[in-house]
Protein backbone atom coordinates (compact mmCIF):
# COMPACT_ATOMS: atom_id res chain seq x y z
CA UNK A 1 0.00 0.00 0.00
CA UNK A 2 1.14 3.40 -0.63
CA UNK A 3 0.31 6.79 0.53
CA UNK A 4 -0.69 10.30 -1.25
CA UNK A 5 -0.74 12.94 1.23
CA UNK A 6 -2.07 16.39 0.09
CA UNK A 7 -0.12 19.74 1.04
CA UNK A 8 -1.41 22.60 -1.66
CA UNK A 9 -4.57 24.45 -0.77
CA UNK A 10 -3.91 28.04 -0.03
CA UNK A 11 -5.25 28.12 3.48
CA UNK A 12 -7.07 31.03 3.75
CA UNK A 13 -8.68 30.77 6.65
CA UNK A 14 -5.64 30.52 8.94
CA UNK A 15 -4.48 33.93 6.84
CA UNK A 16 -2.15 36.22 7.26
CA UNK A 17 -0.12 33.57 8.65
CA UNK A 18 -0.58 31.47 5.16
CA UNK A 19 0.41 34.70 2.94
CA UNK A 20 4.07 33.80 3.99
CA UNK A 21 3.93 29.37 5.48
CA UNK A 22 2.63 26.51 4.45
CA UNK A 23 -0.64 25.69 6.79
CA UNK A 24 0.52 22.36 7.00
CA UNK A 25 3.89 23.49 8.81
CA UNK A 26 2.39 25.67 11.56
CA UNK A 27 2.92 24.27 13.98
CA UNK A 28 1.34 22.08 17.53
CA UNK A 29 3.38 21.55 20.07
CA UNK A 30 5.99 22.95 18.58
CA UNK A 31 5.65 20.29 15.68
CA UNK A 32 4.31 20.94 12.50
CA UNK A 33 0.84 19.25 11.76
CA UNK A 34 1.63 17.29 8.63
CA UNK A 35 4.58 15.09 10.67
CA UNK A 36 1.81 13.94 13.07
CA UNK A 37 0.26 12.60 9.52
CA UNK A 38 3.81 11.07 8.53
CA UNK A 39 4.43 9.70 11.82
CA UNK A 40 1.02 8.13 11.25
CA UNK A 41 1.65 6.53 7.85
CA UNK A 42 4.66 4.94 8.69
CA UNK A 43 3.65 3.52 11.85
CA UNK A 44 0.94 1.62 9.55
CA UNK A 45 4.03 0.29 7.74
CA UNK A 46 3.55 2.26 4.65
CA UNK A 47 7.22 3.55 3.38
CA UNK A 48 6.19 5.14 -0.21
CA UNK A 49 4.51 8.27 -0.31
CA UNK A 50 3.26 10.79 -3.03
CA UNK A 51 3.22 14.43 -1.72
CA UNK A 52 1.16 16.52 -3.70
CA UNK A 53 2.55 20.16 -3.61
CA UNK A 54 1.74 23.75 -4.75
CA UNK A 55 2.38 27.16 -4.32
CA UNK A 56 4.45 26.02 -1.39
CA UNK A 57 6.22 23.14 -2.46
CA UNK A 58 9.82 24.92 -1.95
CA UNK A 59 8.99 24.87 1.74
CA UNK A 60 7.62 21.95 2.07
CA UNK A 61 10.57 20.04 0.73
CA UNK A 62 12.52 21.61 2.86
CA UNK A 63 10.78 20.37 5.75
CA UNK A 64 10.25 17.38 4.56
CA UNK A 65 13.61 16.37 2.40
CA UNK A 66 13.32 12.98 1.08
CA UNK A 67 11.50 11.98 3.67
CA UNK A 68 14.27 9.40 5.15
CA UNK A 69 13.82 10.91 8.56
CA UNK A 70 10.14 9.65 8.86
CA UNK A 71 11.58 6.46 7.55
CA UNK A 72 9.93 6.87 4.14
CA UNK A 73 10.72 7.34 0.59
CA UNK A 74 8.96 10.77 -0.77
CA UNK A 75 8.24 11.65 -4.21
CA UNK A 76 6.78 14.91 -4.99
CA UNK A 77 4.06 15.68 -7.68
CA UNK A 78 3.43 19.24 -8.59
CA UNK A 79 -0.44 20.72 -8.89
CA UNK A 80 0.16 23.99 -10.80
CA UNK A 81 -3.21 25.09 -9.29
CA UNK A 82 -5.61 24.15 -6.35
CA UNK A 83 -7.91 22.08 -8.60
CA UNK A 84 -9.42 19.83 -5.99
CA UNK A 85 -8.64 16.23 -4.05
CA UNK A 86 -9.81 14.17 -6.96
CA UNK A 87 -7.83 16.19 -9.13
CA UNK A 88 -4.66 15.23 -7.11
CA UNK A 89 -5.59 11.21 -7.66
CA UNK A 90 -5.69 12.15 -10.88
CA UNK A 91 -2.22 13.55 -11.58
CA UNK A 92 -1.14 10.74 -8.91
CA UNK A 93 -1.66 7.74 -11.61
CA UNK A 94 2.01 7.36 -12.45
CA UNK A 95 3.06 7.47 -8.76
CA UNK A 96 -0.08 5.02 -7.50
CA UNK A 97 -0.08 2.96 -10.10
CA UNK A 98 -2.47 -0.02 -9.60
CA UNK A 99 -1.81 -0.09 -5.70
CA UNK A 100 -4.32 1.08 -3.03
CA UNK A 101 -3.49 3.96 -1.35
CA UNK A 102 -4.32 5.97 1.75
CA UNK A 103 -5.01 9.63 0.76
CA UNK A 104 -4.04 12.21 4.04
CA UNK A 105 -4.85 15.73 3.92
CA UNK A 106 -1.42 16.86 5.31
CA UNK A 107 -3.45 19.63 7.52
CA UNK A 108 -5.59 16.84 9.35
CA UNK A 109 -4.84 16.09 13.10
CA UNK A 110 -6.08 12.63 13.88
CA UNK A 111 -5.12 10.93 17.40
CA UNK A 112 -4.56 7.20 17.12
CA UNK A 113 -3.28 7.03 13.88
CA UNK A 114 -4.33 5.50 11.00
CA UNK A 115 -2.81 2.20 12.01
CA UNK A 116 -5.92 -0.18 12.94
CA UNK A 117 -7.83 1.30 9.71
CA UNK A 118 -5.21 0.23 7.40
CA UNK A 119 -5.56 -3.21 8.48
CA UNK A 120 -8.96 -3.11 8.37
CA UNK A 121 -9.51 -2.00 5.09
CA UNK A 122 -6.70 -4.96 3.97
CA UNK A 123 -8.76 -7.76 5.55
CA UNK A 124 -12.02 -6.84 3.57
CA UNK A 125 -12.94 -5.81 0.26
CA UNK A 126 -13.66 -2.34 0.13
CA UNK A 127 -12.80 -0.20 -2.85
CA UNK A 128 -13.26 2.96 -0.52
CA UNK A 129 -12.89 3.50 3.15
CA UNK A 130 -14.33 6.83 4.56
CA UNK A 131 -13.98 8.25 7.55
CA UNK A 132 -16.56 10.11 9.52
CA UNK A 133 -16.96 12.50 12.62
CA UNK A 134 -19.73 14.08 14.44
CA UNK A 135 -18.95 17.48 13.80
CA UNK A 136 -20.90 21.13 15.06
CA UNK A 137 -20.41 22.85 11.73
CA UNK A 138 -20.73 20.67 9.09
CA UNK A 139 -20.86 23.32 6.35
CA UNK A 140 -17.40 23.33 6.66
CA UNK A 141 -16.61 19.87 4.77
CA UNK A 142 -17.97 17.25 2.89
CA UNK A 143 -20.47 15.73 4.43
CA UNK A 144 -22.17 12.09 4.13
CA UNK A 145 -25.73 11.26 4.58
CA UNK A 146 -26.06 7.35 6.03
CA UNK A 147 -29.33 5.20 5.41
CA UNK A 148 -31.32 3.11 8.51
CA UNK A 149 -28.56 0.66 8.25
CA UNK A 150 -25.44 2.86 8.35
CA UNK A 151 -24.98 2.98 4.26
CA UNK A 152 -24.19 5.78 2.93
CA UNK A 153 -26.99 7.46 0.92
CA UNK A 154 -25.60 10.67 -0.14
CA UNK A 155 -22.30 13.26 0.11
CA UNK A 156 -22.16 17.22 0.00
CA UNK A 157 -19.27 19.01 -0.31
CA UNK A 158 -19.28 22.22 1.78
CA UNK A 159 -23.14 22.50 1.64
CA UNK A 160 -24.67 25.58 2.58
CA UNK A 161 -27.65 23.22 3.98
CA UNK A 162 -25.83 20.06 5.48
CA UNK A 163 -28.10 16.95 5.35
CA UNK A 164 -26.03 15.74 8.40
CA UNK A 165 -23.61 16.43 11.19
CA UNK A 166 -21.42 13.87 9.51
CA UNK A 167 -18.22 15.77 8.37
CA UNK A 168 -15.68 13.72 6.40
CA UNK A 169 -12.34 13.14 7.89
CA UNK A 170 -9.36 13.89 5.28
CA UNK A 171 -7.92 10.22 6.00
CA UNK A 172 -9.47 8.18 2.97
CA UNK A 173 -8.51 4.21 1.65
CA UNK A 174 -9.13 3.68 -1.80
CA UNK A 175 -8.58 1.02 -4.16
CA UNK A 176 -7.61 1.42 -7.86
CA UNK A 177 -11.12 1.55 -8.73
CA UNK A 178 -11.10 5.25 -7.59
CA UNK A 179 -8.81 5.99 -11.25
CA UNK A 180 -11.90 5.55 -12.84
CA UNK A 181 -14.00 7.36 -10.63
CA UNK A 182 -11.65 10.47 -10.84
CA UNK A 183 -11.80 10.74 -14.49
CA UNK A 184 -15.80 9.95 -14.45
CA UNK A 185 -16.19 12.98 -12.97
CA UNK A 186 -16.49 16.88 -13.67
CA UNK A 187 -15.41 20.17 -12.19
CA UNK A 188 -18.70 21.44 -9.62
CA UNK A 189 -19.67 24.51 -9.14
CA UNK A 190 -16.53 25.83 -7.53
CA UNK A 191 -14.35 24.76 -10.28
CA UNK A 192 -12.94 21.54 -8.47
CA UNK A 193 -12.89 18.01 -9.07
CA UNK A 194 -14.72 16.83 -5.65
CA UNK A 195 -13.32 13.76 -4.03
CA UNK A 196 -17.13 13.33 -2.79
CA UNK A 197 -18.13 12.96 -6.29
CA UNK A 198 -15.66 10.58 -7.33
CA UNK A 199 -16.64 8.23 -3.97
CA UNK A 200 -20.77 9.09 -4.88
CA UNK A 201 -19.63 7.61 -8.45
CA UNK A 202 -18.14 4.95 -7.04
CA UNK A 203 -21.42 4.02 -4.90
CA UNK A 204 -23.92 4.82 -8.09
CA UNK A 205 -21.22 2.31 -9.74
CA UNK A 206 -21.69 -0.61 -7.48
CA UNK A 207 -18.78 -0.26 -5.76
CA UNK A 208 -18.09 -1.27 -1.50
CA UNK A 209 -17.63 1.68 -0.16
CA UNK A 210 -17.19 1.67 3.59
CA UNK A 211 -17.47 4.44 6.34
CA UNK A 212 -15.79 4.32 9.60
CA UNK A 213 -17.02 6.67 12.89
CA UNK A 214 -13.73 8.45 14.48
CA UNK A 215 -14.19 7.75 17.98
CA UNK A 216 -10.93 9.52 18.81
CA UNK A 217 -10.12 13.35 17.83
CA UNK A 218 -9.61 14.49 14.76
CA UNK A 219 -9.56 18.03 13.79
CA UNK A 220 -9.26 20.08 10.03
CA UNK A 221 -6.20 22.74 11.61
CA UNK A 222 -7.58 24.88 9.06
CA UNK A 223 -9.02 28.05 11.53
CA UNK A 224 -7.16 29.49 14.82
CA UNK A 225 -9.37 28.08 16.98
CA UNK A 226 -8.72 24.41 15.88
CA UNK A 227 -4.82 25.15 15.37
CA UNK A 228 -5.48 26.06 19.57
CA UNK A 229 -7.42 23.06 20.39
CA UNK A 230 -5.00 20.86 19.03
CA UNK A 231 -2.33 22.39 20.47
CA UNK A 232 -3.80 21.44 23.97
CA UNK A 233 -4.52 18.01 22.89
CA UNK A 234 -1.00 16.83 22.06
CA UNK A 235 0.25 19.29 25.40
CA UNK A 236 -1.86 17.48 28.03
CA UNK A 237 0.46 14.19 27.08
CA UNK A 238 3.50 15.56 26.84
CA UNK A 239 6.13 14.32 29.81
CA UNK A 240 7.71 17.07 31.90
CA UNK A 241 11.21 17.32 30.88
CA UNK A 242 13.42 20.27 31.89
CA UNK A 243 16.81 20.27 29.60
CA UNK A 244 17.43 23.88 29.61
CA UNK A 245 18.61 26.37 32.66
CA UNK A 246 15.32 27.26 35.67
CA UNK A 247 16.92 29.57 38.10
CA UNK A 248 16.14 29.54 41.64
CA UNK A 249 13.53 32.06 41.71
CA UNK A 250 11.12 30.25 38.83
CA UNK A 251 8.22 28.28 39.81
CA UNK A 252 7.38 25.19 37.75
CA UNK A 253 3.95 23.13 37.83
CA UNK A 254 2.32 20.81 36.02
CA UNK A 255 3.57 19.13 32.54
CA UNK A 256 6.31 21.37 31.29
CA UNK A 257 8.91 21.11 28.68
CA UNK A 258 12.05 23.02 28.85
CA UNK A 259 14.04 22.23 25.86
CA UNK A 260 18.18 22.49 25.63
CA UNK A 261 19.55 25.89 25.37
CA UNK A 262 16.17 28.18 26.97
CA UNK A 263 16.69 30.24 29.93
CA UNK A 264 13.96 30.56 32.69
CA UNK A 265 14.71 33.30 34.91
CA UNK A 266 12.09 34.93 37.81
CA UNK A 267 9.24 33.72 35.80
CA UNK A 268 6.17 31.22 36.82
CA UNK A 269 5.52 28.27 34.42
CA UNK A 270 1.71 26.66 34.66
CA UNK A 271 1.87 23.17 32.31
CA UNK A 272 1.00 21.75 30.59
CA UNK A 273 3.75 23.76 27.86
CA UNK A 274 6.32 23.46 25.67
CA UNK A 275 9.50 26.25 25.88
CA UNK A 276 11.16 25.65 22.54
CA UNK A 277 15.22 25.02 22.26
CA UNK A 278 17.04 28.89 23.12
CA UNK A 279 13.91 30.41 24.11
CA UNK A 280 14.33 33.44 27.10
CA UNK A 281 11.37 33.56 29.58
CA UNK A 282 12.41 36.58 31.60
CA UNK A 283 9.79 37.84 34.76
CA UNK A 284 7.00 36.39 32.91
CA UNK A 285 4.21 33.82 33.27
CA UNK A 286 3.85 30.83 30.80
CA UNK A 287 0.49 29.30 31.40
CA UNK A 288 -1.56 25.99 30.61
CA UNK A 289 -1.72 24.79 26.69
CA UNK A 290 1.11 27.16 25.50
CA UNK A 291 3.90 26.54 22.98
CA UNK A 292 6.89 28.76 22.89
CA UNK A 293 8.69 27.82 19.66
CA UNK A 294 12.49 28.34 20.10
CA UNK A 295 14.46 31.02 19.80
CA UNK A 296 11.73 33.25 21.39
CA UNK A 297 11.94 35.96 23.89
CA UNK A 298 8.90 36.18 26.58
CA UNK A 299 10.19 39.31 28.65
CA UNK A 300 7.62 40.93 31.73
CA UNK A 301 4.75 39.29 29.86
CA UNK A 302 1.33 37.22 30.59
CA UNK A 303 1.01 34.24 28.12
CA UNK A 304 -1.56 31.54 27.75
CA UNK A 305 -3.81 29.04 25.74
CA UNK A 306 -1.71 30.00 22.53
CA UNK A 307 1.18 29.33 20.03
CA UNK A 308 3.89 31.44 19.45
CA UNK A 309 6.46 30.15 16.54
CA UNK A 310 10.44 30.12 16.42
CA UNK A 311 12.29 34.12 16.65
CA UNK A 312 9.39 35.94 17.97
CA UNK A 313 9.23 38.11 21.44
CA UNK A 314 6.18 39.19 23.33
CA UNK A 315 7.62 42.02 25.93
CA UNK A 316 6.03 43.86 28.42
CA UNK A 317 2.33 42.57 28.09
CA UNK A 318 0.29 42.21 30.83
CA UNK A 319 -1.87 39.42 28.81
CA UNK A 320 -2.31 37.41 25.72
CA UNK A 321 -4.57 34.62 25.51
CA UNK A 322 -5.84 32.55 22.37
CA UNK A 323 -3.69 33.85 20.12
CA UNK A 324 -1.21 32.39 17.46
CA UNK A 325 1.87 34.19 16.40
CA UNK A 326 3.73 34.07 13.91
CA UNK A 327 7.57 33.76 13.17
CA UNK A 328 10.00 36.78 13.93
CA UNK A 329 7.28 38.46 15.44
CA UNK A 330 7.59 41.17 17.96
CA UNK A 331 4.36 42.33 20.48
CA UNK A 332 5.63 45.23 22.66
CA UNK A 333 3.75 47.27 25.21
CA UNK A 334 1.71 50.19 24.00
CA UNK A 335 0.52 52.84 26.73
CA UNK A 336 -3.57 52.16 27.73
CA UNK A 337 -5.52 50.23 30.09
CA UNK A 338 -4.87 46.43 30.49
CA UNK A 339 -6.93 44.01 29.40
CA UNK A 340 -6.73 40.51 27.39
CA UNK A 341 -5.67 40.66 23.94
CA UNK A 342 -6.67 38.26 21.02
CA UNK A 343 -4.26 38.05 18.05
CA UNK A 344 -3.62 36.00 14.88
CA UNK A 345 -0.18 37.52 13.53
CA UNK A 346 1.46 36.67 10.12
CA UNK A 347 5.03 36.54 9.55
CA UNK A 348 7.86 39.06 10.40
CA UNK A 349 5.01 41.61 11.87
CA UNK A 350 5.60 44.22 14.60
CA UNK A 351 2.85 45.05 16.84
CA UNK A 352 2.39 47.34 19.25
CA UNK A 353 -0.72 46.59 22.01
CA UNK A 354 -2.24 47.91 24.96
CA UNK A 355 -0.57 46.16 28.13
Amino acid sequence: MKALVLTGGKGTRLRPLTHTSAKQLVPVANKPVLFYGLEAIRDAGITSVGMVVGDTADEVRAAVGDGSRFGLDVTYIRQQAPLGLAHCVLIARDFLADEPFVMYLGDNFLVGGITDLVEAFERADYDAQILLTRVAEPQFYGVAELGPGGEIVGLQEKPEHPRSDLAIVGVYIFSPAVHEAVRAVTPSARGELEITDAIAWLIGNGSRVHSHLVSGYWKDTGRLQDMLECNRIVLERVEPDIRGTVDGLSEISGRVVVEPGAVVENSVLRGPIVIGANTKILSSYVGPFTSIGSGCLIENAEIEYSIVLDGSSVQGVSRVAHSLIGRNVEVSRANGVANTHQLMVGDHSRIQVRA
